[in-house]
């Protein structure tokens, strides 16, 4: 899905689950990809990093760095990565710097109240740091397939 305006990502610097720091800058002139999900360990969350993890190569492949987001801390995620064998890098982000650079802090209803929380979502963003393509209210089911076909159309 084609992001409806370039947004632009700023500057960022992130802790991966293995405790590097990643800047935005030393992604220039690459492609990433980012999905933002909800909470480790939790069933959808599961099944999207596992999906997203198989799929690491074929990314990789295509020049594409893969990075999941969540508020989890360092530790769950490496728990999480342990736990399901996951290859691929998990940014904590606890005090939602990054999801707010990427606008997926939302009021969310569950079961019945309404909560702030993360909206699953998944960018791609190009080697000039511009979102080419984004997905929002994601549904699990074959989506890191789906994410992974249009970054091959988009860097043809």
């Amino acid at each position: 899905m084609q992001a409806d305006k370039p947004l632009k990502i700023p500057r960022l610097k992130f802790t991966l689950q293995d405790e590097r720091v990643v800047d935005t800058k030393d992604l220039k002139g690459q492609w990433w990809v980012v999905f933002f999900y909800p909470k480790d360990s939790t069933p959808g969350c599961t099944i999207e990093n596992i999906d997203f993890s198989a799929l690491r190569p074929k990314f990789e492949k295509l020049g594409a760095r893969v990075f999941g987001c969540s508020r989890d801390s360092v530790r769950s995620h490496q728990n999480f990565c342990a736990k399901q064998n996951l290859e691929l890098d998990l940014i904590s982000d606890p005090d939602e710097t990054v999801c707010r650079a990427f606008d997926v802090i939302r009021e969310k209803n569950m079961y019945g109240r309404k909560v702030i929380g993360i909206e699953r979502s998944t960018f791609i963003v190009g080697p000039d740091a511009v979102v080419r393509a984004e997905w929002r209210k994601v549904k699990v089911k074959e989506h890191a397939e789906a994410v992974l076909q249009s970054l091959r159309s988009l860097t043809r």
